[in-house]
């Protein structure tokens, strides 16, 4: 005979009662099939596990032993049941979230996540900061359960990738650049033809295509001449060159204050049609649990979120079949 869990229950009841009838009034079986699972058990086991008496039944030294052991193994599988229960309502878990560095700027971003920690306090929260093509990578390969991020370099099959948030693009120039020298000019949005002739910084398409691509294609609409000086993994990095007087370059709103010191940040003319997005990435067959949860409450969060122009959000993922 193999033990199962039942013959631990048909023992603790046992056990517990001190009497095999009244065990197994309240297990709902019959005496006789009781007392004969609880000796094809001992013979299993090779021990004698109750002393019987008149008036029921009692520990041996093995049964208090076997008792400590059963107690335990039910005890531990009530709490696997117990934790996957809350596991499948999304109450509880380990959650890793990748942000890329422009999109941890966004107040948003940690607007959710603290969200997140006060509703859910049992959903373990791992966040890490990578940029847009390797979160994507790791969500993909399930080593990241989500990602925020801007605008996707690539939509592998079976990601979802969900605008939240939109904002405008701003020019980040060195605080000694001719763009910045006038204060009162410095509330004037620049038009593309005052690029002509500068050098640019920008992340490197693998990092920010959107920006990249869309600035660079603005500029050959317009037929303003640019140079790009440097290309960068990330928007961090890009801000650290342009404070190091590099080049210029063009950032979301808001990574405004960066660098305050070395940086001014001018807006640029709506003809340029620069926004940056705020992206939510998940894989669609593992939106369960705690994933789940994360991405309702950043959608719900998102939608209520104040921002400049109203305006809901848009998904630029597949759509749902």
């Amino acid at each position: 005979m193999q033990i199962e869990l039942r013959h631990l229950r048909y023992f603790l009841a046992v056990a517990r009662s001190g009497h095999i009838t009244r065990a197994a009034e309240a297990l709902g079986i019959q005496q006789p099939p009781l007392s004969q699972q609880i000796k094809a058990l001992e013979a299993q086991l090779g021990v004698q596990l109750l002393r019987r008496h008149p008036k029921g039944v009692e520990l041996t030294e093995a049964g208090r032993l076997f008792q400590a052991e059963a107690e335990r193994l039910v005890g531990d599988l009530a709490g696997m049941q117990e934790r996957m229960r809350a596991f499948s309502q999304g109450i509880r878990g380990t959650l890793a979230v990748g942000f890329t560095s422009s999109a941890a700027a966004h107040a948003f971003t940690p607007h959710a996540l603290r969200m997140c920690r006060g509703r859910h306090p049992d959903i373990q929260l791992v966040v890490s900061e990578n940029n847009a093509a390797e979160i994507t990578e790791a969500i993909s390969a399930q080593r990241l359960h989500c990602g925020i991020l801007r605008v996707p370099v690539a939509q592998p099959e079976g990601l979802r990738f969900d605008t939240l948030l939109e904002e405008p693009s701003v020019l980040a120039v060195p605080r000694d650049h001719r763009l910045a020298r006038d204060a009162e000019r410095r509330r004037t949005p620049v038009a593309l033809r005052e690029l002509q002739g500068e050098t640019l910084v920008l992340a490197r398409r693998p990092g920010a295509p959107g920006l990249y691509a869309n600035l660079l294609a603005a500029c050959a609409r317009e037929n303003v001449e640019v140079r790009v000086a440097a290309e960068v993994d990330r928007m961090m990095t890009n801000l650290n060159l342009v404070a190091a007087g590099v080049g210029i370059s063009v950032v979301p709103a808001s990574m405004q204050g960066t660098h305050g010191k070395a940086i001014v940040y001018r807006p640029l003319q709506r003809s340029a049609q620069l926004t940056a997005p705020l992206t939510l990435v998940y894989r669609e067959d593992a939106c369960v649990g705690p994933t789940l949860t994360f991405v309702n409450l950043v959608k719900a969060a998102a939608k209520a979120y104040p921002r400049p122009e109203a305006a809901a959000p848009r998904k630029t993922g597949r759509p749902r079949p």
